[in-house]
């Protein structure tokens, strides 16, 4: 029999979601419950979470995750930031040791707003301005990784399952209006605590199971505009190309599913004119930006939620309601065993987004 790990399985990874459209704060301990029964999916070379309305008391403040090497990185990178920010607060994310959690990197946090006088100089946008000095930090610092940088949410990942890197990163003692959950088990790059999932920028945070055919494509385009992609990985340029689409090019989500999971030309070509017209126009625009290969991903941002598959719909995902609450997982036993009694249940046709926002939002779901 092969060992753990010496067995390559290109379906493998979990994914897991929860979202309340009221608000209400769920504690942390849900999402790790929740992405534990699919611990087959991965292989303890990385697991993550994402958790939206974890900081209210800061809710104003950009939050700064960060990873070093080294004591000499911390003070490298911490000289960077208080150049270009005012660092309101800043400490080590509390963690408990745990023995399945080794050698972990120096894990900072930091709340931060840009200086004005360095934001009016720049003559940018404050969310472009956090966004290009995470990039330069994760691009020319040495030993130091910016893997978190929203407004009143937080990217926690590691080396290890995820519900070992839940219990060690305290989630239970967190509490948030949505989460979403990754078990690794990667196929083409090595396994570390900066290649795990989430991947994040800004407000904007992505989990994927799959593994996509287009990477050096969509690394190309989107590489022209100011990204870097450091880690090797498809999931780091999705999160980048989410950012480019939604927040530069102001593409609803609904439009940026349309992108990146584009309907084929034949089904294009039967679409009554007015959309035919908007999706050929898409399919022109960003040739570069649709992501090919199998893949399923849950997108966390400000206020919501939104999973997708790739048009073929090669890697599960399963969507369930109960109440005001909506679960997403790569299998039904994740949601079921958080929630057993579902009002809905259904499983996404492939390329067809389910986007999920807050009550108060502009529009509930689309």
């Amino acid at each position: 029999m092969k060992l753990e790990g010496e067995v390559r399985i290109p379906s493998g990874c979990a994914i897991s979601g929860i979202f309340s459209r009221s608000g209400e704060r769920i504690k942390g301990d849900q999402i790790i419950k929740s992405i534990a029964v699919m611990h087959d999916r991965s292989n303890g070379l990385g697991g993550g979470f994402a958790g939206y309305g974890i900081y209210p008391e800061y809710k104003d403040l950009y939050a700064f995750h960060v990873f070093y090497e080294t004591l000499e990185d911390i003070k490298n990178c911490e000289e960077f930031l208080n150049k270009h920010f005012d660092v309101i607060n800043l400490s080590k994310i509390p963690v408990r040791k745990h023995p399945k959690i080794k050698k972990e990197p120096y894990i900072w946090r930091y709340f931060v707003n840009p200086y004005e006088t360095k934001l009016e100089s720049s003559e940018l946008g404050e969310d472009e301005y956090v966004a290009q000095c995470v990039i330069k930090v994760n691009a020319t610092i040495k030993g130091a990784y910016i893997f978190s940088s929203g407004k009143n949410m937080g990217v926690f990942k590691g080396l290890g399952y995820p519900e070992d890197l839940g219990e060690f990163y305290k989630l239970d003692e967190y509490a948030g209006y949505c989460w979403t959950a990754h078990g690794r088990y990667p196929t083409n790059t090595p396994g570390w605590w900066g290649g795990s999932h989430p991947f994040n920028l800004l407000n904007y945070s992505v989990v994927h199971n799959g593994e996509i055919s287009s990477y050096d494509a969509n690394k190309r385009y989107i590489e022209m505009f100011g990204y870097k992609c450091n880690l090797l990985t498809d999931t780091e340029v999705i999160t980048y190309i989410v950012d480019f689409l939604n927040r530069k090019h102001k593409l609803t989500f609904e439009e940026l599913a349309q992108v990146i999971a584009a309907p084929f030309w034949k089904n294009i070509d039967r679409m009554p004119k007015e959309q035919r017209e908007l999706l050929t126009y898409f399919r022109n625009k960003y040739s570069s930006l649709l992501i090919t290969g199998p893949f399923s991903i849950l997108v966390g941002f400000e206020g919501g939620i939104m999973a997708l598959n790739d048009r073929l719909k090669l890697r599960s995902m399963v969507v369930g309601e109960r109440r005001d609450r909506v679960y997403f997982a790569s299998e039904e036993s994740a949601i079921r065993v958080i929630e057993p009694k579902l009002d809905k249940l259904w499983s996404p046709t492939g390329g067809e987004p389910v986007i999920i926002t807050l009550d108060d939002e502009e529009g509930d779901e689309k």
